[in-house]
């Protein structure tokens, strides 16, 4: 009899909080949904360019599922540019190969598929010379996505510690003793987010040193613009944090927004291919925060990329946070009107 009311109590204090029940029923569809339509997308077509060559070696390539373009000259810039995987140069018999690199699978799969296409040709299997524009023969896919995950620890981390401190500051009354005062709003957002912001710059440079120093995470860039970067993701991540708490009445309802705020950016970090993806698909990954880290991450630890290359990343994170902040400061109305 007792076990079967406490059945009874907790069915219908799930029956009463129609969030939980939303989200418990349709955030595994959302996120199987999603995983679909990602899993689901083909791999771009292998993308090289041909220059000092004849017809043959085009036309043979071509037979091998490239993407072809001939050109009487290139560069390792245009390579950049262009997206390019490979770039075949032939000159007096001789071949030299330059790999983009950027995603060693795709690195690989042009030098397996260019050998089996020259196979078939009368001047096949010569030695090629190979040059790789970021990495070399030995990088691995982890090097690439390595940079994305530091990002994305740091950005769980203070969401999630950042949700659940403000959360329980407005359940043990303070935000309501803290809003009799005569305190502005902005000040108050202010005051959370500089205080948690504190603990997050020391978290943020602890991962960040911890992953390049001890874990060895490939590091070709500045350290103190992965220390910039990652700054500005963990105040894009308190911002949001504190903005979701306003919406949770428990540590539970805040552990149920990472479902449907922090797993969909994981698919938009990089560690799956975004070229392959439908177009509507790579539109909604440029409306999630993440995406613009990873892209500054993936730039600088591992492509070397300066500050001018990655500051439309960081700008972005920045409108983020400063959007979220401002949000956070028109919330509170509805706790009182300042």
């Amino acid at each position: 009899m007792r076990i079967a009311s406490l059945v009874t109590r907790i069915t219908q204090q799930m029956r009463r909080d129609r969030r939980t029940l939303a989200l418990f029923f349709l955030a595994p569809l959302l996120i199987l949904t999603l995983m679909y339509f990602i899993f689901d997308t083909e791999a771009s077509d292998l993308k090289i360019v041909v220059t000092g060559s004849d017809e043959m070696i085009v036309k043979a390539l071509k037979k091998a599922d490239f993407q072809v373009t001939a050109a009487e000259e290139f560069s390792q810039e245009k390579m950049i540019e262009k997206d390019t995987d490979g770039w075949l140069h032939v000159e007096n018999g001789k071949m030299k190969l330059t790999l983009l690199n950027d995603e060693p699978t795709r690195a690989k799969a042009v030098q397996m598929q260019m050998m089996q296409g020259l196979q078939g040709n009368e001047k096949s299997a010569p030695s090629i010379e190979e040059k790789y524009v970021y990495g070399d023969a030995n990088t691995k896919g982890f090097d690439t996505f390595s940079p994305m995950l530091v990002s994305f620890f740091v950005f769980f981390f203070v969401f999630l510690i950042a949700g659940v401190a403000l959360l329980k500051e407005r359940t043990s009354g303070t935000l309501e003793r803290l809003l009799a005062t005569p305190i502005k709003r902005y000040e108050i957002v202010a005051g959370y987010v500089i205080g948690y912001g504190l603990f997050a710059l020391v978290q943020t440079i602890i991962v960040v040193l911890y992953a390049v120093n001890v874990l060895d995470i490939v590091l070709v860039g500045s350290i103190w613009l992965v220390l910039l970067t990652n700054i500005l993701v963990a105040l894009v991540a308190l911002s949001l944090g504190t903005l979701l708490s306003s919406f949770a009445t428990s540590e539970f309802q805040m552990v149920q927004f990472i479902p449907l705020v922090i797993v969909p950016q994981v698919f938009f970090t990089g560690i799956f291919p975004l070229d392959g993806m439908s177009d509507w698909l790579q539109k909604i990954g440029k409306v999630m925060p993440l995406y613009y880290a990873s892209d500054a991450m993936n730039g600088i630890m591992y492509k070397g990329f300066t500050f001018n290359e990655v500051l439309l990343d960081l700008l972005i994170l920045l409108a983020f946070a400063i959007v979220f902040i401002t949000i956070n400061i028109i919330s509170i109305k509805k706790y009182r009107a300042l």
